[in-house]
């Protein structure tokens, strides 16, 4: 991943967008920066646009969207900027978290309004979240968001080149990009000349030397991501003087089902569901996020956790494409009381039955538990129980070059470089500096809304280049 002189390109070809990634980022710039009348290329180095996003639920935080004011959903930019901030212990950029809330609805909408059919998930709430506000596509997943994206841009005039490996930048001694070189699988080279570059290449987490140096905590978790996310940005970023920040942070997941690689998803967990160890015993709130739960789940014997819930959760989860996934790889097991379960998962069954007398002890007095959590609002679990081998994982990096509230990348001395631009997994994002500030949906926050702001910027910027 190098830079080179202009001088060193042969271009045969010249646009005045070009887009670095096609996953939900990368799609989401390439749709924008098409409407506002730029010449659009979207450079992918997979056969088909998929990415990172593809293996997600596809769920989008916005707040004060059309579908929500629908619902009656009282929401509002404040509140969902200080959730974000809140579950970062305000350690981020909160100029960026504002301006990330403030734009939210207005991207969600777009979104719906561009062909993306997105509906208000409302059966339940995800740690941190003040109220509903996360947007979905109808099976809840993140390669249905994807293939509509995908159409959206199909009808725009945004061209996508698939099977293009993107292998070095050129840019002149001021640090503005004039393009870049990408390699096809025959080998051939190809040089593209660019007025304006957004890289949506996500972040590291694909790469596991950059993941033991910044992420040893979970260096030992199962990869569940796109096996392209190598740094490309962060290395091309640091070459151009780019600003970086949060390497540390990551979204992790607690719950991934050992040997089907299939996330089973939080709902289950924030309407009651709970985890045990090999011991059939608790071992931490499960309740304060899947990202921070997934280090506490790899601390366990042999780095694996159990969660457990019952028939009412087991119906709820029924929305969700990738628990109906796991039903059809067996990876749920169930039993007709907590010592038939505990015998189909190898567990001790007189452990799992007094974890789950307890639990529901705690569920009826409301009191919090050993862990401090809260069980209160909830039905008590009940016969007949069900329950997954899980184990920790991780998902994407959170860490990356500093943007500022357009997308535009900053460089280490303050100003922003001339016309380069990052989203997704390729900026920082407003996480914070660990695992522990992950707010569900921060991730498709930064690929939707960046996408969009840093597309049309670009698209703007663009005329200032001819």
């Amino acid at each position: 991943m190098t830079i080179l002189s202009p001088s060193c390109a042969n271009f045969g070809s010249d646009v005045e967008v070009a887009i670095v990634g096609g996953g939900g980022c990368g799609l989401t710039a390439a749709l924008s920066a098409s409407q506002a009348g730029a010449e659009t290329l979207v450079l992918e180095q997979d056969a088909a646009t998929l990415g990172t996003t593809a293996m997600s639920t596809g769920l989008i935080p916005a707040a004060g969207s059309r579908l929500q004011r629908s619902a009656g959903i009282a929401d509002s930019p404040v509140l969902f900027a200080q959730d974000i901030l809140d579950k970062c212990r305000h350690q981020t950029d909160a100029g960026i978290v504002r301006a990330l809330a403030e734009a939210s609805a207005a991207t969600v909408d777009w979104l719906a309004a561009s062909g993306v059919p997105l509906s208000l998930v409302d059966s339940f709430l995800y740690p941190g979240h003040s109220t509903h506000r996360m947007h979905g596509t109808p099976n809840r997943t993140g390669s249905e968001l994807m293939a509509a994206l995908s159409r959206a841009v199909a009808q725009s005039s945004a061209h996508v080149l698939t099977n293009a490996k993107v292998s070095a930048l050129f840019a002149d001694a001021s640090r503005r990009v004039h393009g870049l070189r990408c390699v096809r699988p025959d080998d051939a080279v190809e040089d593209i000349g660019c007025r304006a570059l957004v890289l949506a290449c996500c972040g590291f987490a694909g790469n596991p030397e950059m993941v033991k140096a910044h992420l040893p905590g979970i260096a030992d978790g199962v990869f569940f991501g796109h096996a392209g996310n190598k740094g490309d940005a962060l290395h091309w970023g640091r070459q151009l003087g780019a600003a970086v920040a949060d390497l540390q942070a990551y979204q992790g997941h607690g719950g991934l089902a050992v040997g089907h690689g299939v996330p089973i998803l939080w709902p289950i967990i924030m309407e009651g569901g709970v985890q045990v160890n090999r011991l059939g015993r608790r071992f931490a709130d499960e309740s304060r996020g899947y990202s921070e739960q997934a280090e506490d789940v790899l601390a366990q014997p042999g780095q694996v956790a159990y969660t457990i819930y019952d028939e009412r959760l087991h119906g709820l989860m029924q929305e969700f494409d990738d628990y109906r996934n796991a039903m059809a790889a067996k990876a749920v097991k169930s039993g007709r009381c907590a010592a038939q379960l505990g015998e189909r998962l190898k567990l001790p069954p007189q452990g799992l039955e007094e974890t789950l007398t307890e639990v529901a002890r705690h569920t009826n007095s409301g009191l919090p538990d050993a862990f401090g959590r809260r069980f209160a609002k909830r039905p008590a679990l009940a016969p007949p129980y069900y329950g997954v081998k899980v184990t920790g994982a991780l998902f994407h990096t959170q860490g990356g070059l500093r943007v500022d509230a357009q997308g535009q990348v900053l460089s280490a001395a303050g100003p922003p470089l001339p016309n380069l631009f990052a989203g997704g997994g390729a900026a920082r994002g407003v996480s914070g500096p660990s695992c522990w500030g992950y707010l569900a949906g921060n991730g498709l926050l930064t690929a939707t809304t960046f996408g969009r702001l840093a597309g049309h910027r670009a698209a703007t910027l663009r005329k200032d280049a001819t």
